[in-house]
């Protein structure tokens, strides 16, 4: 063989090897986009939802058109959040509103009357009655109180117009509402509140958390209604993208003959759009994968400089890391939870001291934070219920008694605690979020209460509502995000090679 023929066999066998390796990309991009087309589609229109959820507040649905794993049953789903005595009645709240019953919750009646119908409205934080007997209950949304006709009517507080609520308390006569950067205070009449910026906390390094500026970042939030509309533009052009990807391929199938010209149109519009966006619809895909597990447990505790002139660069030190405040009367001060752990403070106008021994608390939040008879605090999170003995200083699991072990991988424990009351029976009841308590009767007809549109999309959004996957929903994003990511950069890559080929 002499040397032209080998450089002619060296040239085709290149050549070769671009044409296959041209071939696999796009078997690739066919079959990731053909399988991922449905997926992606939710993806987007959920995230659509989400991003302007204040527009479907009201929009509802039917827990039965959901897969029967969203069906409240014995209690739980958070249904049973808390309870507080009223009268001679018992008062249970939750995600789900607020219910009259008595010591034994053999007749169960909605007590929701005047509270807003959106079901996100009705998801209710905490009650609580005053010395004089008055009954208040907190949204997520609103204050709402008791009025002597049985019904509720809300509270207008001096919050910021998107601070969500988190807490109710009292100390003394005082209420105390705790929202999500701002601690409200009043004093009968309960009339007029005022608005507390709590002092910078002693060990406070300017830094927030590096999770909550993904999510941010990932929603678009993190740049206010600007942000917001560019992801908003990329939802939309990925859904452009899949639908036209989806048609392009069917085509042939439907009508050779009539479908070549609007196939060479799909082709180039898709190939175009994805070509100028595939860094922005990239992004979108990185950040929602970092969301959620095994990613999450990389950036669940990190922290980083807030980004400057962002929504995160705030001169408030608390901005969106309040969760709870409760007057701890045996050591005589408060007691601080908020994403940043547990903190002391003497007064309302102290500085904050972080609390050197403190359970463990699930990302997700404390759902319960009360006093037991010996005077320790119960603290019930998604990752267990513990006792806090504060003076001391031991935390040891409620079900076991052993001592409690700090958060390690995903922050679910085996008990995910989603309420707790001491109001039935001899012994109190801890309620599983997805258990329920058999220790309480819970009418069948509460069983499809409706869910927030808001909320279904949530599901939607992080898969938990594929429930055929069973525990795999803890992966779903995880696999769903480098199959997507995988699917954007190989057609990337035939539109590269195309480009190349032509030059």
């Amino acid at each position: 063989m002499d040397k032209a023929e080998d450089s002619y066999l060296c040239d085709h066998l290149q050549k070769r090897r671009k044409e296959m390796k041209k071939a696999a990309w796009r078997k690739h991009h066919k079959w990731f986009g053909l399988i991922l087309g449905f997926f992606i589609i939710m993806f987007c229109v959920s995230g659509l939802v989400l991003n302007h959820a204040e527009l479907f507040s009201n929009v509802n649905i039917s827990r039965s058109a959901l897969p029967s794993d969203y069906r409240y049953k014995q209690w739980n789903g958070g249904l049973l959040r808390g309870t507080i005595r009223w009268q001679k009645q018992v008062l249970i709240y939750g995600n789900s509103g607020i219910w009259q019953t008595d010591s034994t919750a053999a007749s169960v009646t909605d007590f929701n009357q005047g509270l807003p119908h959106g079901a996100d409205f009705r998801q209710i934080r905490g009650m609580v009655t005053t010395p004089a007997g008055e009954v208040f209950a907190l949204g997520q949304y609103g204050l709402y109180r008791l009025q002597p006709n049985g019904r509720w009517s809300e509270i207008v507080l001096p919050r910021e117009e998107d601070e969500k609520l988190s807490d109710i308390t009292t100390q003394g006569d005082s209420l105390i509402v705790t929202g999500r950067s701002h601690i409200f205070l009043a004093r009968p009449p309960y009339a007029n509140f005022a608005r507390i910026s709590l002092t910078k906390a002693a060990n406070d390094d300017g830094k927030v958390s590096l999770f909550r500026t993904i999510w941010l970042l990932h929603s678009g939030e993190l740049f206010g209604i600007v942000g917001v509309l560019l992801v908003d533009s990329i939802a939309i052009v990925l859904i452009f993208l899949t639908l036209t990807g989806v048609v392009y391929w069917f085509l042939p199938h439907l009508s050779k003959e009539r479908g070549r010209l609007l196939r060479r149109k799909l082709s180039a519009w898709h190939n175009h759009i994805g070509k100028l966006t595939i860094a922005l619809t990239l992004f979108l895909c990185i950040t929602g994968w970092m969301l959620r597990p095994p990613a999450l447990i990389a950036i669940a505790s990190g922290k980083i400089p807030p980004i400057p002139f962002t929504t995160m660069d705030s001169n408030n030190p608390w901005h969106e890391k309040l969760r709870t405040l409760r007057y701890d009367a045996d050591e005589q001060e408060w007691l601080l939870y908020s994403s940043e752990g547990f903190f002391s403070l003497k007064d309302l106008h102290a500085q904050p001291q972080a609390v050197t021994v403190q359970p463990p608390v699930s990302v997700m939040g404390i759902n319960t934070q009360e006093k037991d008879e010996h005077g320790q605090w119960l603290i019930g999170s998604f990752y267990g219920m513990f006792r806090w003995d504060r003076k001391k200083g031991t935390v040891t699991d409620y079900f076991t008694g052993r001592p409690a072990e700090p958060i390690r991988g995903i922050p679910l424990g085996k008990n995910a605690v989603a309420g707790f009351t001491s109001h039935f029976g001899k012994f109190p009841v801890v309620v599983d979020y997805y258990r329920g308590t058999p220790a309480l009767p819970m009418p069948s007809r509460m069983a499809s209460l409706p869910m927030s549109l808001r909320n279904v999309c949530i599901e939607i959004h992080t898969g938990r509502i594929y429930t055929f996957l069973g525990k795999g929903t803890l992966l779903y994003i995880f696999l769903i995000g480098l199959s997507l990511a995988w699917c954007l950069w190989s057609g990337w890559k035939i539109r590269y090679n195309n480009h190349r080929t032509k030059h």
